[in-house]
């Protein structure tokens, strides 16, 4: 079951979301194909050492782990800006904490 956005806003919250998932995902997938691809038709080239001695694969394929990583924390940044955009808190409509409404003294 998924739950159906309570606003306007959180529709739009979510929409942007999803749209920006699928762009990381789609981006990641070139990224992983050219090591795939890389591996299956040019496997020589994985040989070459490219940083203190480290060969091409070993380094893509760490890159590969570095850019999912990054792209997590892009996803989430993202997601949670528009979150707090769109689902004010109790707390932004003048509540105290014990139930009663803020009153200046």
């Amino acid at each position: 079951m998924s739950e159906q956005p309570d606003s306007p806003l959180d529709a739009e919250a979510t929409q942007k979301a999803s749209r920006l998932g699928l762009t990381l995902f789609f981006i990641y997938t070139l990224v992983y194909l050219g090591f795939v691809l890389l591996n299956a038709f040019a496997a020589d080239t994985m040989d070459t050492v490219v940083v203190a001695g480290l060969n091409l694969a070993i380094v893509y394929g760490f890159g590969l782990i570095i850019v999912a990583i990054v792209m997590a924390f892009i996803y989430g940044f993202a997601s949670r800006t528009d979150n707090a955009v769109a689902a004010p808190t109790s707390s932004d409509h003048g509540s105290t904490t014990d139930g009663t409404e803020g009153s200046a003294k």
